[in-house]
């Protein structure tokens, strides 16, 4: 008898077949003397369309929504099918006898598994494999620590609530708005409040005044200290008022009133998880959400050199603590080598910053495994992704770094003048990041305006001396707008608000792209036309991310085995139908923001202008229509009687025309004189070639043709 192993992809499958001896290569599995090993293509169930349920939802109205069925149905996707038919044949297999789940260890890996278990309807045994790596020893260990299958019951009640929530609230809102205002509008659980967030951000940017301001530095030579108001703000909005103290100030003699030094210690950061790696690589390298998720896909499956990646947890487990110096003498190479060596001869440091088991749920923190890294076979950017891992690894196990803070206080005419400078005592894990530096966020927003006055290099100060200031700087400033988003800073707030997973947070960033409701300008998150009309169209509880946030708890909870399916999915549904009420009842306008200047050749009705990443292009709106072509300038072969250049070719109401933009000279194209291109002209003269005698030329032929087709015309 043998076991059926179920993995997520064929190149997952590949490997455990290797490992497990599973030598025999046939088109949908291998097979070995103990283990079959076949593979999903992420999923081959799905939740059925409505359609499935009745035949009138594949028409979409109005007066049908919203659409919740009692009971929700699977139904094979039928671009996978085909793979479909080959597991379930060998689940099916008499001498098949027990099957091991190895999708992705999380929510989703689980969900994907038992709903092709329970399509095939496999009342066979199953057990769980779950490892966080890929390596040949992982992959070892965790077969030979299978876990009972029904362990993760809770994570798939929890998965399959998730899945049909967002069914639920996303397919109704969005047929709602689709239908109501004539247009492609997209809205979703997850995504519309963080629409929302990004929303809000554009508004408080919009009705932001900016105002100018001065600072004043008072410079003694060897130092210099800003001038504070009383409350501790160093910008002056009364020019009078800069004027004023800069007289009072300049060649005054001040008094240190106050000198305060304290030690401060920085421990190490935290490890990393999945959200924090993606806002760091976004910051450092501009890499997107998505586009880390799927480099660290590729260190960790391909190169198998990562944990996994989909984690929510910035510790490690206690079972770990044997394994760090194996894993730190796999990335002593390179670069690293100086900094992991001295490491390795002592014994590694584990404190409560590192490893707590009360803080791990599913997966631990993403660190390097013990495989041996050559640094030549990534590429770039997977190159840049694993330095951040690595040193991220190895400052874990460097002590604090310390340094003495001094803040001195002068007194000038009864003005306040202020002074900090630090003074570095010990690097600590900040040597591992070398001169780049370990970026703060906190670092910059303190230094936005104080100038050369926070944490200058001091001379020896003390309480009672006098200084004279030499000289006033006045500096200028103009007070600034909050940021937009860009996707470490959104990624953090979806995280601060329970939006998503960080399995789903990139997928979600990257949906509210393609759905031109966002768009990338440079680093930053821009609201399209179309995304700022859709947040106003959606119901005000979907707009803010508290009741989506109260709904990803909940899930949570059930994981955990906290909660029920039941009264989650009964919350879901009141609410689905109640944002399908607002959409209905709504007296909110919908204007296109991406209507073109051209017609649809076909109905007449104005054509939208789209991106794609092949371009712009243009569609015609109708339901009916279809017609689609690119936006991108088209020359025709007509040249200006001016300039001699080609023309543009362009289409009005009356239909197709050529204009030349230099010189504004614009011709209608007579259909009568119409070009008739080469294969056009191929295909006439095959017409007649039926029709004339072989020894007609090709001339006569053409001829014929082009009068054929005038008189049809």
């Amino acid at each position: 008898m043998k076991v059926l192993v179920l993995a997520e992809k064929p190149s997952v499958a590949r490997e455990i077949a290797r490992v497990m001896g599973s030598r025999e290569k046939h088109k949908s599995y291998f097979e070995g003397p103990q283990y079959v090993v076949t593979w999903a293509l992420g999923h081959l169930v799905g939740l059925a369309e409505p359609e499935d349920y009745d035949r009138k939802y594949a028409t979409w109205n109005l007066e049908d929504l919203p659409i919740l069925p009692k009971q929700t149905k699977l139904k094979v996707l039928r671009e996978t099918n085909h793979q479909y038919k080959a597991v379930a044949q060998l689940m099916k297999r008499s001498d098949i006898k027990e099957l091991i789940i190895a999708t992705d260890a999380a929510r989703e890996g689980e969900l994907l598994a038992r709903w092709i278990i329970q399509m095939a309807h496999c009342k066979k045994p199953f057990k769980r494999l779950w490892i966080s790596s890929q390596t040949d020893k992982a992959i070892k260990q965790g077969f030979a620590n299978l876990k009972p299958g029904h362990q993760f019951d809770r994570l798939y009640e929890s998965a399959r609530c998730r899945a049909e929530a967002d069914w639920m609230v996303g397919l109704n809102v969005t047929r709602a708005l689709t239908v109501k205002y004539g247009a492609q509008l997209s809205a979703g659980r997850v995504q519309t409040p963080t629409l929302g967030m990004i929303m809000d951000r554009e508004k408080e940017i919009m009705n932001f005044r900016s105002e100018e301001y001065d600072t004043i530095a008072a410079d003694f030579g060897n130092f210099q200290a800003m001038w504070r108001a009383a409350q501790g703000d160093s910008r002056i909005f009364d020019k009078t008022r800069t004027e004023e103290l800069k007289r009072k100030l300049d060649g005054a003699s001040a008094k240190v009133v106050q000198v305060k030094k304290s030690e401060k210690v920085e421990p190490h950061p935290l490890a990393y998880d999945l959200t924090e790696l993606q806002r760091d690589a976004n910051k450092k390298y501009g890499f997107s959400a998505k586009q880390t998720s799927n480099l660290l896909q590729r260190l960790y499956e391909q190169h198998k050199l990562v944990t996994y990646p989909r984690t929510d947890s910035r510790y490690l487990t206690s079972d770990m603590t044997g394994t760090l110096k194996e894993r730190l003498e796999s990335v002593a190479v390179g670069p690293y080598s100086a900094l992991a060596r001295p490491l390795l001869r002592k014994t590694l440091p584990i404190t409560k910053r590192i490893v707590d088991d009360s803080k791990v749920s599913d997966h631990h923190a993403i660190i390097p495994t013990e495989q041996t890294v050559i640094l030549n076979a990534l590429s770039t950017d997977e190159r840049k992704l694993y330095d951040l891992i690595v040193r991220r690894f190895i400052s874990l196990f460097y002590g604090p770094a310390r340094y003495d803070a001094v803040q001195v206080k002068l007194e000038v005419e009864r003005e306040l003048l202020t002074v900090k400078g630090t003074t570095v005592k010990d690097h600590g894990w900040r040597e591992v990041y070398g001169a780049e530096g370990y970026e703060d966020d906190t670092d910059i927003e303190e230094e936005s305006h104080e100038g050369k006055s926070s944490g200058q290099q001091l001379p020896e100060l003390r309480e009672g001396e006098t200084f004279k200031i030499q000289r006033c700087i006045v500096k200028p400033g103009r007070t600034l707008p909050p940021k937009r988003y860009n996707e470490a800073a959104l990624l953090g707030q979806m995280e601060k608000h329970g939006l998503g997973t960080p399995a789903t947070r990139a997928d979600i960033i990257e949906k509210l792209v393609s759905s031109d409701t966002i768009e990338r300008q440079g680093n930053s998150l821009h609201p399209t036309g179309k995304g700022k009309q859709l947040i106003e169209l959606a119901a005000p509880q979907l707009r803010t991310p508290e009741l989506t946030a109260k709904w990803e708890a909940e899930l949570e909870r059930i994981a955990k085995g906290q909660g029920q399916p039941e009264p989650f999915l009964n919350g879901i549904r009141t609410m689905a139908g109640e944002l399908v009420r607002s959409v209905k009842n709504s007296t909110v306008e919908y204007k296109p923001h991406n209507v073109s200047n051209s017609h649809c050749p076909d109905c007449g009705t104005r054509l939208l202008e789209k991106k794609s990443k092949r371009g712009k292009f243009l569609v015609c709106p109708a339901n009916d229509c279809g017609y689609k072509r690119s936006a991108e300038k088209r020359l025709s072969n007509r040249r200006c009687p001016q300039c001699h250049k080609k023309m543009e070719l362009k289409e009005g109401k009356a239909g197709l025309y050529v204009q030349c933009l230099p010189c504004g000279i614009t011709e209608t194209l007579d259909k009568e004189k119409k070009h008739v291109n080469k294969r056009e002209q191929q295909k006439l003269v095959k017409q007649f070639e039926k029709k004339e005698s072989i020894g007609s030329n090709l001339g006569e032929l053409l001829k014929a043709a082009m009068e054929q087709k005038k008189e049809g015309e």
